[in-house]
């Protein structure tokens, strides 16, 4: 059973669903299944409060932060607990998407498969974006969309080398999953009428409106997962908070409940007014920012394409209101505002398009989209700069911006770059004894330790030899960077930012106790890493 047959078969059973009826199309809900998500925030908490307390306070790894920054390798484990996460939190109807189940399920599976077989961190890193891609691609019917959902949002970059195995696995996944007799997430919008000049110029403000919403959505979620974090109470009863939160906006429209895949078709179909448009964005949006600040786990892709119809249609009525002689398709509309708002919030612009594409089969309305999602993604990354997943990332202190792999900076540390056959020289030795274990031409630099061994600072051998100095002085004084040293895990950016401030060309690697453990120098490290970014640059192209 897939992960999408599971959560709809608990959502069935738990709010007592006709069969052909999604969650957040149904009409109304009895009055018990109001219960659900608190309940389902009560086990959730309580599940991951056990797992917590076997694994430690680390965070889980996703399938963006792996490819940023562990070369690809996934957690069995951690990428059990958050499909599992992901399964309770939708099947209770908080408001997120299974897109990140699905999402992880693919990438650890491409992440086993490099490591059963040893490839290489690209490699890896590759089948960790197709196998992501696959099950998105699988989960919509659409290979494009999958492909560049891999690209853009997972590898972080569209290149030769990764173009036949992500197109392979997408298109595998959506024929396997046809012939399976799957039923994918379908958005059947009837499109009648083609986009003329006047209405790309309308798009594009649709998608600077989308990215402040977009930009608002995501600050309002992570304010909320501050407060909510700084409350008081145990952590393993914060969903269920948000559960009771989520239970009266279910009360005035089940719409707000899930991903919201039902209530898109039914908005559409319904041709609703622009108040009950209106009042449907905010309180899905609402709902989303509840789901997620309080613990919920699940994707926004969805809800931000649901969100992205209804500001659509409501810009489509606003413009029919200001009577200026331009109107808009409100299926047209739809589409644009879908493409735009997710493209604000996920990212990947030509995600959203080809999703789009795939969907209508309609150029004209593609071209539109993608107008909007250029211009939506443009001002995201000059404004804010991050899409929703590294946001939450940026919070942890990772500076990060997208999938790109720069977790090899991180390997590239002081220890592995430093030399280890240094000497060293008591800081209480007189110039005389220097000069006789050290004459010019011998050793640009010497370490200098205390008595107990520990580091003391560096002395330029040049600076011993300058005419008229005391024989009985001692080297100490002459010493530089007494208190400018390098850790032996500092990775190839810190280092380099030691070098900048200190205006050294060496520096001396200490352990935790202050010992020497070697020396490191500016020029080697700068070679490191022009060697290793080309390295890195080759993997990305294929060359090496």
């Amino acid at each position: 059973m897939s992960q999408a047959e599971i959560a709809r078969f608990i959502q069935v059973r738990l709010f007592q669903l006709p069969d052909h009826v999604r969650l957040s199309a149904a009409q109304s809900l009895p009055a018990f299944a109001l219960l659900w998500p608190p309940l389902g925030g009560l086990a959730l908490g309580l599940f991951s409060w056990i797992i917590g307390r076997r694994r430690g306070p680390a965070p889980l790894v996703d399938v963006v932060e792996a490819n940023a920054l562990h070369g690809g390798r996934l957690s069995s484990r951690d990428s059990g607990v958050i499909c599992a996460q992901t399964l309770v939190s939708n099947g209770a109807g908080a408001s997120v998407g299974l897109e990140a189940a699905y999402a992880q399920a693919g990438g650890w599976f491409g992440s086993l498969l490099g490591r059963y077989f040893r490839l290489r961190r690209h490699d890896v890193r590759t089948l960790v974006g197709a196998g992501a891609g696959a099950a998105i691609a699988a989960a919509f019917g659409a290979p494009l969309t999958g492909a560049f959902y891999a690209f853009e949002i997972v590898i972080g970059a569209y290149s030769p080398s990764t173009l036949a195995p992500v197109a392979a696995a997408c298109l595998a996944s959506v024929l396997t999953a046809r012939l399976l007799g799957s039923t994918p997430y379908s958005i059947d919008i009837a499109v009648t009428v083609i986009p003329d000049a006047a209405a790309f110029l309308v798009y594009g403000l649709v998608g600077a409106i989308a990215a402040s919403v977009g930009i608002g959505i995501m600050l309002a979620v992570t304010r909320a997962e501050q407060w909510v974090r700084a409350a008081p109470g145990p952590s393993w009863i914060k969903p269920m908070v948000g559960g009771l939160l989520l239970a009266p906006l279910a009360m005035i429209s089940p719409q707000v409940l899930s991903s919201g895949h039902g209530a898109l078709h039914l908005d559409l179909a319904a041709d609703a007014t622009l108040g009950l448009l209106a009042m449907v964005f905010v309180m899905k949006a609402a709902a989303s920012v509840v789901s997620l600040g309080f613990g919920f786990r699940g994707g926004l892709f969805f809800a931000s394409l649901f969100l992205g119809s209804l500001l659509g249609q409501i810009c489509s009525d606003l413009l029919d209101m200001a009577q200026v002689g331009l109107s808009l398709a409100p299926e047209n509309a739809a589409m644009v505002g879908m493409a735009a708002l997710a493209s604000s919030i996920v990212g990947g612009p030509l995600t959203m398009c080809f999703l789009v594409l795939e969907t209508t089969r309609d150029f004209g309305v593609t071209a539109a989209a993608l107008a909007a999602s250029l211009v939506a993604s443009t001002v995201v990354r000059e404004r804010f700069g991050y899409s929703f997943s590294t946001w939450r990332l940026h919070l942890r202190g990772e500076m990060i911006r997208s999938a790109r792999d720069v977790g090899w900076t991180r390997t590239l540390t002081a220890g592995r770059m430093m030399r280890r056959d240094t000497d060293t020289l008591s800081a209480d030795s007189s110039l005389a004894e220097f000069r006789r274990r050290y004459p010019l031409g011998s050793t640009s630099r010497v370490i200098l330790v205390d008595g107990e061994g520990r580091y003391a600072g560096l002395v330029p051998t040049a600076a011993a030899y300058v005419g008229g100095q005391d024989d009985d002085r001692t080297v100490r004084e002459l010493a530089e960077n007494r208190s400018v040293h390098l850790s032996p895990d500092m990775n190839i950016e810190a280092v380099m930012n030691v070098f900048d401030t200190s205006e050294s060309d060496e520096l001396v690697v200490v352990d935790v106790d202050g010992r020497v453990l070697g020396l490191l120098a500016e020029a080697h490290c700068a070679r490191r890493y022009a060697r290793e970014l080309e390295k890195s640059q080759r993997d990305l192209f294929g060359e090496s």
